[in-house]
């Protein structure tokens, strides 16, 4: 029997047309997240430094 798959915003069961997404609006809701800048890897200090030195 597969797993089945949820969706990672609001963890319903993900739909095959908007997969890993249960529909379009939390596909674009993930969209919106990643436009916004909510999604954020962390930096080590140094390498932040480092990043600000090549910017600027």
């Amino acid at each position: 029997m597969p797993i089945k798959s949820r969706c990672p915003i609001c963890r319903k069961p993900s739909v095959q047309e908007f997969r890993p997404f249960c529909s379009r609006g939390c596909r674009d809701r993930d969209l919106i997240n990643w436009m916004d800048e909510d999604y954020r890897m962390p930096v080590a200090p140094d390498e932040q430094d480092s990043l600000d030195r090549e910017e600027g």
